[in-house]
Order: structure tokens, then C-alpha cells, then sequence
């Protein structure tokens, strides 16, 4: 795929599908302006009867226009002056995308207003890809040629930056379980680390058991599929400062193990490796956009199976901090994975640590599918990503970590046990067990499960993965630059 600046005309396009942006209740922008005239007023008059709607996102696809050279017309909405934000280009691009992709396209042109094209140019690839990697007749179609009226090279090169690193986030959750499993994400690991120019380091099943990971290998016990540790390396900052740590939970099958799903909530436990997926796509693209700073992503890669060698409910596990951890139920086995990856991060002697994780169905009861939950030691810091989410147009939640919670997680023959006395609470009890494993470390937890897996699709990308929070991490990362300079 192809993407260009353009300082082109509308009118001066043949054979080309022209994207125009159109705000509710506002004067139509130069290029708009354009098409109008060409047209002799129908845009203008299509809009004023309302069979455009201009509200945010709404798309209108007009198959001719007088006055154009061949050139089919999709008008997207972008709702007021007043509510124009990142997120929102984001998604009208996206939206426009997805619905021109429904059939195969050479040349797609776009015609929005010049602030967020960064984020116009990764919702223009995001929007355009979908889901359907083994289908052989695909239902959305990758353009050859995008083109974006008034973009600098620069935008377009950190746009497409943005949509690539989603895209990856995206096709790695989608693959299924027999494509994608620890070996082979690891394997993905170490070639996008090559193509991006990061480090990437590799600990299998044998440097886990010698660096004392019980609670980790004890998830991976019941599968044929042996776990791994994928960390990434991004040495962007000063020799010897801290590194920022991004932490995934890559379980890339859970059945539940003993404490077994039914089949209808199996069914996508492909998604339950999306924390680690989120890490590599972010890590991929801050190493692309070279951002001066150090990060390190450490992906926790296991599957979650049933055989004779299954951990079992009542067992007790050693963790790699020496706490002992009593076990309630093996369908909570996120948490034990990721409580050894922090601790490892913790070892490095990170300066802060960011998990994700696919970690609890409780977040999706408080919060839906939309939103995801925040929960933290360090309210400074939660209060810098949050921002920094709210400014792209990802939609985040705080959830309260007050200490009274922590006494749900006790157990009566070992420190702790992973999960909570009952299933009030869930995702913060689960936040309290994290906790436990970070030492006095800064760190947020972010649940994502609600977001960043759509069982069905929304106007401007398709159902399955989202690449949810990809975009938000670089933001945070570039601003804490911003911060230091």
C-alpha cells in the first residue's frame, strides 16, 4: 500500500474514490467547495435535504457526482467544529475506508481538514484491513493508492507508522491458536524486532525454571505447546537511564484448563494474548518512529490446556518473588503468568511498568466493550496516561485499588490466592493480586478486555481484534520526552 501527499484538487482525480470530510452545520471546506461547484450545488443541496448526514463518523457514498472525472464521492460526517479530536479523524477516516474496501480499489483519495492527519492516515489502513486472513474471497480489499490532500511527509510517515503497528497488533490477535502459540510468537517477536531494529532476547521453558517462575510454568504445564518470555529491547534514551516497561499477558489459548469454559466462551481464546500483541505493536513503533527513549516490552507466552499435567485447583505455586500462591481457580491464570513478568521487569530496574492484559470478564460487566479499566499504585502516573488517552480518543477508566479489596485475595494456606472471595469486584481483586507482584515500582494495569476484541464490527473497522491502546502507549511515551525536555 501506497500513501502520498497530494496537493491535487478534487476535480483533478480520474478514477479515483474521493473521501470528503463534511461538518455538521459548518460551511463546506475548500475541497468540498470544489466538489460543489463541479457539481453545480448537489453536494451542497444533498446535504441541506439531509440525505448527507454529517454527524460524526456517518458515511455517504455517492457513485457519481457531474463535474468529476469517473471519481466516486464517500462524504463522511465529522460532527461539529467543536468535537473534532484525534480520535474522531481516527474514525471517519477508518469509516470512510471500510466501506470503500468492500470491493477492490486502486486509487482512494483523502479530503479532510488538515489538524490530526497522523491519526487520519492511520484510521485510512486500519480501516481498509480486516479480519478475514483466510477467507478466499476477502471482504475488505487494501487499496494500492492512498493519497491525502495536504498532508506533509512527515504526518503520512508517522500515520502510517501508527496504522502499520495496529494492523500487526491486529493480525497477530486474529490468527488463530494453531498459528499462533508461544514458539511462534516468539518467533514473530525476533523478526519484528530485525525489521524495526529493536533487541529481542528469548527465555524458554528451561532459563524459566531457572529463574524460578513457578507461577508461569504452572499454567503452561497441561499444554503441549512449551511458554516462552519474549522481551524486547528499544535503547532509544541515555546509556544506563531506567527504562519505561510495557508488560503483555499472552496466554495464546486459554480453555480454562481444569476449571474448563464452555464452548461458546472458548471460542475466541485466541484473543487472550492481546496484552502481548498490544506490546509488540507499540514496541514496533516506537522503534519505527525512533523515539529517544528507552523501553523494554516483556511478553508472558503460554497456553492455558488440559491434560494429566494440568495444574489443579487447591495446588500451591511458588512465585518468582518468593510469594506463595494458592490456586482457586485455573481459569485465572493471566494473573499467574503475568505476576512472574513483572517481577522479572521489576528486576531490570525499570523506572515505571505499564501492563495490558485480556485479564477479566468482571471489567466488561462494569465497563461494556468499549472502555477500558485503569487501576494503579501511582496516581500521577495513572493521571499521564490517562491523559494521554483521552487525547487520541481511547476510551479509559479509572477503577478504585483501596486497600480494604486486598483482603480478598488472602488465603488461608498460602499469602495470597488468585482470585477473590466472590465475583463482586473482579477486575479491581485481580488488579490487587498484580499489585502484589510490582514492589514499589510506579505501575498501571490496564484490562482490556472489553475493547480490544469486537465480536462484531463497528463503521470504521472490522469485528476481531481492534489494536486498541497501540496508539495511546506512543502517545504517553512521546510526551513523557515532552516532559523531560
Amino acid at each position: 500500500m501506497r500513501i502520498q501527499s497530494t496537493t491535487k484538487s478534487p476535480i483533478e482525480f480520474e478514477n479515483t474514490a474521493l473521501v470528503i470530510g463534511v461538518h455538521e452545520n459548518q460551511p463546506l471546506s475548500e475541497s468540498a467547495k470544489t466538489v460543489d461547484n463541479a457539481s453545480e450545488g448537489r453536494l451542497s443541496q444533498l446535504i441541506e435535504s439531509g440525505e448527507i448526514a454529517t454527524d460524526e463518523c456517518t458515511t455517504t457514498h455517492l457513485l457519481s457526482l457531474n463535474g468529476l472525472n469517473g471519481c466516486s464521492v464517500v462524504v463522511v460526517g465529522l460532527g461539529t467544529k467543536e468535537d473534532r479530536n484525534p480520535g474522531l479523524s481516527y474514525r471517519s477516516a477508518g469509516a470512510a475506508a471500510k466501506l470503500l474496501a468492500a470491493k477492490p480499489r486502486s486509487d482512494v483519495a483523502f479530503f479532510m481538514e488538515p489538524e490530526f492527519v497522523e491519526q487520519g492516515v492511520c484510521g485510512s489502513i486500519v480501516g481498509c484491513i480486516g479480519q478475514d486472513l483466510f477467507r478466499s474471497e476477502k471482504e475488505l480489499h487494501p487499496f494500492e493508492n492512498i493519497f491525502w490532500y495536504g498532508a506533509s511527509e512527515e504526518q503520512i510517515a508517522n500515520g502510517r507508522v501508527l496504522g502499520e503497528s495496529m494492523n500487526l497488533t491486529r493480525k497477530t490477535v486474529n490468527l488463530p491458536a494453531n498459528e499462533i502459540y508461544p514458539e511462534s510468537f516468539a518467533d514473530e517477536c525476533k523478526s519484528v524486532a530485525k525489521e524495526a531494529g529493536l533487541e529481542a532476547e528469548i527465555w524458554d521453558e528451561s532459563k524459566l525454571a531457572s529463574e524460578n517462575c513457578g507461577a508461569f510454568l504452572a499454567v503452561a504445564r497441561g499444554s503441549s505447546k512449551p511458554p516462552r518470555l519474549a522481551i524486547l529491547r528499544h535503547n532509544g534514551g541515555k546509556a544506563g537511564e531506567a527504562p519505561i516497561a510495557l508488560v503483555g499477558k499472552g496466554v495464546t489459548f486459554d480453555s480454562g484448563g481444569l476449571s474448563l469454559k464452555p464452548s461458546a466462551g472458548m471460542l475466541d481464546m485466541k484473543c487472550d494474548m492481546t496484552g502481548a500483541a498490544t506490546v509488540l505493536g507499540t514496541m514496533s513503533a516506537i522503534a519505527r518512529l525512533n523515539l529517544p527513549i528507552n523501553v523494554v516490552g516483556l511478553m508472558g507466552l503460554a497456553e492455558n490446556m488440559v491434560s494429566g499435567n494440568s495444574y489443579k485447583l487447591g495446588d500451591v505455586l511458588t512465585a518468582r518473588n518468593g510469594k506463595t500462591i494458592e490456586v482457586h481457580n485455573t481459569d485465572a491464570e493471566g494473573r499467574l503468568v503475568l505476576a512472574d513478568t513483572l517481577d522479572v521487569a521489576v528486576g531490570m530496574g525499570v523506572a515505571r511498568i505499564i501492563d495490558l492484559a485480556t485479564l477479566t470478564g468482571a471489567c466488561m460487566v462494569a465497563l461494556g466493550r468499549d472502555t477500558s479499566g485503569v487501576m494503579t499504585n501511582n496516581q500521577d502516573f495513572c493521571n499521564d496516561l490517562l491523559d494521554a488517552c483521552r487525547s487520541v480518543g481511547e476510551s479509559a477508566w479509572q477503577l478504585p485499588m483501596f486497600p480494604f479489596y486486598s483482603k480478598h485475595i488472602k488465603s488461608k494456606v498460602a499469602d495470597i490466592k488468585n482470585v477473590g472471595d466472590a465475583r463482586w469486584g473482579g477486575a479491581i481483586t485481580a488488579g490487587k493480586f498484580l499489585e502484589e507482584f510490582v514492589a514499589d515500582v510506579p505501575w498501571v494495569h490496564i484490562d482490556i478486555a472489553g475493547p480490544s476484541f469486537q465480536e462484531k464490527p463497528k463503521p470504521w473497522i472490522d469485528a476481531g481484534a481492534s489494536g486498541c491502546m497501540v496508539v495511546a502507549l506512543v502517545e504517553y511515551l512521546t510526551r513523557q520526552l515532552e516532559n523531560d525536555a
